[in-house]
């Protein structure tokens, strides 16, 4: 659904007004995307999955992603999680069967990877595997066959799985339509890595400064090759801008979106000039998992 009453207007540099429809992930069972992407994966290799149970690391969403498609199946999934993640997500990945370990933020990826070694775990990664991908990216099919009128996409970008997706499919659908990647200032690795040329990770004491904890991975070589390949353009919002969209997704578009799923609004809001001089945008609010103390803040605010 890419909804018409979802949206918000804006005024471009020259006076025209220029309109935003919103393709809101918030509104799936867990609350955010990656439940396309852990989905497709799990089905993808139901057979190993069955046999030698799942393990992934995230700081929530994917978590709860694999969680969900686990129970479907009756299998077993353990999440690493960083223990700065949110408690609403921690609460909820465990609420859907998931056993977690907690680690520190830069220890994610060696402590998964020794889960696989020592039980022979099935690997489902955030990001970084063509079928999660291809899930992510029926967003840009929805998106394509809701509203062909499209201009611009906005999508989010950390591990760059959704991005990647989104601007497959949509480059294959609708040639002209420009699909820009949205990052915060504090994790802006992949637009320095696309000037560059070169994956350039940033070290995670900086990442993990942003609110934005859905963004604080870098691309894989995988996820990085689709983004140079078709995604036109990334724009970085600061940390005010992503808790101003919060606040007016909520108020203007009756949307709970988490930071993370605030990007593409911030991007749409707070940076005109940056956009194509189109009319026609859609941003995709990737997550609501909010934690409601902070968003009683933001709308206190």
């Amino acid at each position: 659904m890419l909804g018409a009453n979802n949206s918000l207007q804006n005024a471009g540099a020259e006076g025209d007004t220029r309109t935003l429809r919103l393709k809101p992930e918030s509104l799936q069972p867990i609350g955010s995307f990656k439940l396309r992407g852990a989905a497709n994966m799990v089905a993808a290799r139901l057979e190993e999955a069955r046999r030698q149970g799942i393990v992934t690391h995230s700081s929530g969403n994917h978590g709860q992603g694999v969680a969900y498609a686990a129970r479907s199946h009756g299998i077993k999934a353990t999440v690493v999680v960083p223990d700065v993640a949110p408690q609403v997500k921690i609460d909820a990945m465990r609420a859907l069967g998931a056993e977690l370990v907690l680690v520190q933020g830069g220890e994610r990826l060696s402590s998964t990877q020794q889960l696989v070694e020592e039980h022979g775990l099935l690997l489902v990664p955030p990001f970084d595997a063509p079928e999660i991908i291809a899930g992510q990216g029926t967003i840009g099919l929805e998106i394509a066959a809701d509203w062909p009128e499209v201009e611009t996409i906005l999508v989010p970008v950390g591990g760059g799985g959704l991005a990647s997706g989104v601007a497959v499919a949509a480059k294959k659908l609708l040639p002209d339509a420009k699909v820009i990647g949205v990052e915060p200032e504090l994790a802006a690795e992949t637009r320095e890595s696309l000037r560059k040329g070169v994956l350039t990770p940033w070290p995670t004491e900086q990442t993990y400064q942003t609110i934005a904890d859905g963004v604080r991975t870098a691309p894989s070589e995988l996820t990085f090759a689709h983004l140079r390949a078709y995604l036109d353009d990334i724009i970085t919002v600061t940390e005010d801008e992503i808790l101003a969209a919060v606040n007016t997704l909520a108020r203007e578009a009756h949307l709970i979106a988490e930071p993370s799923g605030a990007l593409t609004t911030a991007a749409f809001l707070f940076h005109q000039s940056e956009l194509p001089p189109n009319r026609h945008h859609a941003a995709v609010v990737s997550g609501g998992n909010i934690d409601t103390a902070l968003l009683a803040r933001i709308l206190a605010a």
